[in-house]
């Protein structure tokens, strides 16, 4: 094996058919398995370079969160800021009024005293209005017994006249007792309806200043509860800024891992598309060696359709080859074309009238024929099978990509 890569020259040895075999069934098999790997590689390519926009959104969308996780702690700031400031007011608030219900208790419980003297004052004008009668009592008796002693005194001689001024003058002050004790009970009638109606308005209110008591101490309550759920909300603020700044931190360091993961990919999306260069130049290689083999004459599985192919080319550009010598098409006509994009050429007519027997005969030769058709070196496809050339259905692409092959360019590598 190692002549056969001289220069054909005097002495060469031709190698043997056996040797032709065994070098054309590797070489095929090589090709085989060089297509697979190109095509697995071909398929990694495509998923790497899928992982690329990927990654950049993901980057796109992690740059959103670390946007989103600033703008939170910014409004936790605020919202921390707020309550600080909320906080000292409704602190200063529970102040004011602790110390306002501190001298609105005092006025009330005084009200209280106030309705119990008062009590206590209409108890004792009871107790002396009682004594002002005993007094009043006392002085009409006296005043009877005055009266009695001065009818005695006159009944009596010149001595008794001494008495009688005495019962007279005991007289006088019975009336004028009975005189104060009237006045005085007169003075106490109208004291007694001042403190009653005093004593029921203390009443009233101490039975209000009971209920400013009872009101200021759920004031207290209530706004002991609004500091205390203040001071709770500040608290939490402060909590899930701290979070958010440990996000923020995650997140950064998150992006930096990002970028070393987005710069491997990369460097690993080119050395993927460096490996498919290499394995498509393998593939040309395979593919050359298994032709010269089979051109050496040497057996292969594909050697029939190697074979085949070689000739219906042949035959082929032997129509085209007539047809230019008839006039029936010319040489600019034949190998160029119009306008590509809406898949036309000027030689569309010949290749329709020349290449469907050619084509739909090659499908019999062997089953593991799919389709045959000629193209041009850009890959334009004119006239297709039959079964791969018909009409155009609006509205459904899958089935037209499928069926509808002919008057299309396909400049990929099978192309």
């Amino acid at each position: 094996m190692r002549d056969m890569a001289d220069e054909d020259g005097p002495g060469s040895p031709v190698p043997d058919q056996e040797t032709l075999d065994r070098l054309s069934r590797s070489a095929t098999s090589l090709g085989y398995e060089v297509v697979e790997v190109s095509g697995f590689i071909d398929h990694i390519d495509g998923k790497a370079s899928g992982q690329t926009p990927i990654l950049a959104q993901a980057r796109s969308g992690a740059e959103q969160i670390l946007a989103a996780n600033r703008a939170v702690i910014e409004a936790l700031d605020a919202i921390r800021a707020s309550t600080e400031h909320s906080l000292a007011a409704v602190e200063q608030s529970v102040a004011v009024v602790q110390s306002s219900g501190a001298r609105t208790q005092t006025v009330a419980e005084w009200v209280q005293a106030l309705d119990a003297r008062m009590t206590e004052v209409a108890e004792t004008l009871k107790e002396v209005r009682k004594h002002n009668g005993a007094v009043t009592s006392i002085a009409s008796q006296v005043n009877i017994l005055a009266i009695n002693a001065k009818i005695d005194a006159a009944r009596a001689d010149n001595a008794g006249r001494r008495f009688a001024v005495v019962a007279e003058a005991v007289n006088e002050l019975s009336r004028r007792t009975s005189d104060a004790a009237a006045a005085i009970l007169e003075s106490l009638t109208t004291l007694t309806q001042w403190i009653d109606t005093l004593r029921g308005e203390a009443t009233e209110v101490a039975r209000t200043a009971s209920g400013v008591l009872e009101g200021g101490q759920k004031t207290d309550e209530a706004l002991a509860a609004i500091a205390a759920n203040v001071r709770a909300t500040r608290n939490e603020a402060s909590g899930m800024e701290a979070q958010a700044r440990a996000v923020a931190r995650a997140g950064q360091d998150f992006g930096t891992y990002f970028s070393r993961i987005e710069t491997a990919v990369s460097e690993t999306v080119g050395g993927i598309g460096q490996a498919r260069e290499r394995v498509h130049g393998l593939i040309d290689k395979s593919e050359a060696m298994v032709q010269q083999t089979v051109a050496l004459g040497g057996g292969s599985a594909d050697a029939q359709l190697i074979g085949f192919i070689v000739a219906r080319a042949a035959q082929v550009s032997a129509l085209f080859e007539t047809a230019l010598a008839e006039g029936r098409v010319t040489r600019k006509a034949l190998f160029d074309f119009s306008d590509p994009p809406q898949y036309t050429a000027p030689f569309l007519a010949l290749t329709d009238s020349l290449l469907p027997p050619v084509l739909e005969e090659a499908l019999k030769f062997d089953p593991k024929i799919v389709f045959c058709a000629a193209m041009t070196r850009d890959g334009y496809l004119p006239t297709h099978n039959r079964q791969f050339s018909r009409p155009q259905r609006p509205g459904d692409p899958a089935r037209n990509a499928a069926n509808c092959r002919n008057r299309r360019i396909f400049d990929d590598r099978v192309g």
